[in-house]
């Protein structure tokens, strides 16, 4: 196993993302037994004209570096000045602003490896009709400019790095995390067929939660969405209803696992359902939790006891109105973000950081032993 470097390190946190790259960088002075007055983040802007127009800037030479660019690209908190007016940042300022930057490298950097947890078009992954491919667009643009990995985590449908086939594309699955977090907030959830279930709330979610049934040893139920293909809202089809497929969840607390809460209408259907089917305790396991039309629907589920907590990471930006929710759990990534980071810059396989069964394994043997004394 190698232990020599593959390039000096160097972490560049964009817009949105210094706190979560502040905690990156704790984690990897401590390992490295640096003095803490180092610090591997790169101090990097992207200024802004009064058009809205802007530019990527480093303010130090990243020549000869293995530079590791983390982008929060669904992070709404940040504004910027057009026209005299304050605008948030969607997702496309963000993408370009993440261009601007390797821009700024100017192919100086030995290595760019780019850490977008939540995939830019992600939910753009394949052509229904006459549409745009814009997650496989965006990706073959990141490689045309340099970019060796891409790492992103739980993605939509990861079969899209097959626009990318010659080039590094890591999905990371926050199995472990989740589960790890869910045990550590409650000590009374008995782990067996018997007593908790795993739901996917579309046919979509299905092998990620076959994986969550296999590695915990409990059954799967999944929900099939009927919508109607003859109306487009808000740029999808609205969803007639949704109809469970799986075995009875009659007195079982139930984990319901997504890929993202984006308006929340979805998930309160299913909690809705399973409530009515008899569910105990209600867990829901999303990666990430957009919440893009407000608390307030998730505010009265919770007030309804249609659900009892919420889990998502923190590898996208949230409001700090979510995080006072008593309903909600933080799953904190910066550690796992870390270890990827350290693994890759010393040139060393990740491949048991990708694979979680034996971690999650081992967790649940100290949570059942713990319980069954």
């Amino acid at each position: 196993m190698k232990d020599s470097l593959y390039g000096e390190l160097s972490v560049i946190g964009m817009k949105g993302c210094e706190d979560f790259t502040a905690q990156v960088d704790s984690y990897l002075k401590d390992w490295r037994s640096h003095d803490q007055d180092v610090s591997y983040t790169v101090s990097s802007s992207c200024p802004r004209f009064g058009s809205g127009e802007a530019k990527g800037a480093l303010h130090q030479s990243l020549r000869g570096n293995d530079v590791y660019i983390i982008s929060d690209v669904f992070n709404h908190g940040v504004t910027y000045n057009m026209y005299g007016m304050t605008v948030p940042m969607s997702p496309d300022d963000h993408f370009q602003d993440l261009k601007r930057i390797i821009g700024a490298i100017g192919g100086k950097a030995r290595r760019i490896s780019v850490i977008m947890p939540m995939l830019y078009e992600g939910r753009q992954h394949k052509r229904s009709s006459r549409e745009s491919l814009d997650c496989a667009l965006a990706l073959q643009e990141l490689v045309n400019m340099g970019v060796t990995n891409i790492i992103t985590f739980d993605a939509h449908d990861p079969r899209v790095q097959n626009a990318i086939p010659l080039s590094g594309f890591e999905n990371v699955r926050t199995s472990y995390q989740m589960i790890k977090a869910l045990l550590n907030t409650y000590d009374d959830i008995k782990i067996d067929p018997d007593n908790l279930m795993i739901i996917s709330p579309d046919e979509g979610g299905m092998v990620k939660c076959m994986y969550y049934s296999s590695v915990m040893g409990i059954d799967l139920g999944t929900f099939y969405k009927r919508r109607d293909y003859s109306v487009i809202i808000n740029g999808k089809n609205p969803i007639v209803a949704h109809e469970y497929l799986g075995r009875d969840v009659s007195g079982k607390d139930v984990i319901v696992i997504d890929d993202m809460i984006s308006s929340g209408d979805s998930v309160i259907d299913v909690c809705k359902q399973l409530k009515e089917k008899g569910a105990n305790r209600i867990f829901v396991f999303a990666s990430f939790g957009l919440f893009c039309n407000g608390l307030e629907n998730m505010d009265k589920a919770y007030s309804e006891g249609l659900f009892t907590k919420i889990f998502t990471t923190n590898l996208v930006y949230r409001t700090p109105e979510l995080l006072k929710r008593e309903w909600y759990g933080e799953v904190n990534m910066c550690k796992y973000v870390a270890y990827i980071i350290d693994t890759l810059n010393h040139d060393r396989t990740i491949s048991h950081l990708l694979d979680q069964s034996k971690k999650i394994h081992i967790k649940l043997n100290q949570y059942n032993n713990k319980n069954n004394k």
